[in-house]
């Protein structure tokens, strides 16, 4: 089977610069991205005909765009598709102007590409139109060929019962326990001003989403604890170090903010200290979530699918305020994802070593 990575270089062979972006995107694809390629576009997305798309990716991830593109050709949907790198020098310092434009013309879109240092920036620029023209926007950040030959194909029906039924639970408590045999014990109180979301994998243009999607989310009141991350970490940190389950980090929290951290493996230590020390809101919990998608079967070292492995998620940044209520922001934004939690909502609990004990 072909990697993504190989795409690279099919697509400088098969594309040339286009400033007006790709009406047809022709790039030989591995042909089992297709099924979640279709769950993409039909059921998370639901794209219609009379729907413009704007189609984003880049040289290593457009093998998935062009299994995307061949789906939206087979809907006889319309779109344009961009490749960052014939726009601009990768990593980005802005959102090109071709794509801005772009976007804000459509309905719906998709971002499929692989993150590089120091481009949070143009991709907070890209939800910020995507928030005010509501947008249905699928964000495929570091998608690979594993992804979307296990994430992607999940039923995301499935997925959203379930997360329906979470969600409802959650927004009527006062707080949340999280808890793991490899030590995370936190309690999250929660508060009544923030809204709670439902990402489930069932996209809408009240709130973009991931995909693969399953997760309900909010800003938190307060947080205390500690989190013991034996999963992943987010942002560029995740492909750096995949797995932390061999050398799991340690973080303390205490009211919201982020006490002292610590690993075996001190450049990850070190790496994520700085990160979440980048401005004065970095080291601040921006968001508690919950995984739900229980199609996923374990942490794969990627935290675009590994973020809605059941279980508790949290993450150290931007609280997404503009979707949640929360008034404060943040430049940065990282998730730590655990392993295997036992969850309590107020009294009930709901998780028990990792397994739902909701009936759907």
């Amino acid at each position: 089977m072909k990697t993504i990575s190989d795409a690279q270089t099919s697509a400088s062979s098969h594309l040339k610069p286009n400033k007006r972006g790709h009406e047809k995107l022709k790039i030989p694809f591995d042909p089992e991205f297709s099924p979640g390629a279709r769950n993409a576009v039909n059921v998370c997305l639901r794209i219609r005909l009379d729907e413009r798309v704007c189609l984003i990716t880049d040289h290593a991830t457009i093998e998935v765009a062009a299994a995307i593109a061949h789906e939206l050709d087979q809907l006889g949907a319309p779109y344009h598709a961009w490749v960052l790198e014939e726009l601009a020098e990768r990593p980005l310092t802005n959102l090109p102007q071709e794509i801005a434009d772009d976007l804000a013309q459509g309905q719906v879109s998709i971002f499929a590409v692989q993150a590089q240092r120091n481009e949070l920036k143009s991709r907070m620029q890209m939800t910020d139109i995507v928030n005010r023209h509501k947008i249905r926007h699928a964000h495929m950040v570091n998608i690979n060929a594993q992804i979307m030959l296990e994430g992607m194909r999940a039923d995301y029906l499935k997925v959203d019962r379930l997360s329906e039924k979470a969600v409802e639970m959650v927004r009527k408590a006062h707080r949340i326990r999280a808890q793991t045999e490899a030590g995370t014990d936190l309690v999250a109180h929660l508060n009544p001003e923030y809204k709670w979301l439902k990402t489930s994998g069932i996209i809408s243009p009240e709130k973009w989403g991931n995909l693969p999607g399953g997760e309900i989310f909010t800003t938190p009141g307060e947080v205390n604890g500690t989190f013991v991350v034996d999963g992943v970490v987010g942002d560029y940190l995740c492909a750096k170090f995949g797995d932390l389950q061999p050398n799991p980090l340690t973080v303390n929290i205490k009211h919201n903010r982020i006490t002292d951290v610590h690993s075996e493996n001190r450049e990850l230590e070190d790496d994520f200290w700085r990160y979440t020390h980048t401005d004065e809101n970095s080291d601040r919990v921006g968001e508690f979530a919950i995984g739900t998608n229980i199609e996923l079967k374990d942490v794969i070292g990627q935290i675009l699918q590994d973020e809605k492995y059941p279980g508790v998620h949290i993450a150290f940044g931007n609280p997404y305020g503009a979707h949640t209520g929360a008034d404060w922001d943040s430049s940065t934004h990282i998730d730590v994802v655990g392993r295997k939690f036992n969850i309590w909502v107020d009294d009930e609990q709901i998780m028990r070593n990792g397994k739902f004990l909701l009936e759907v």
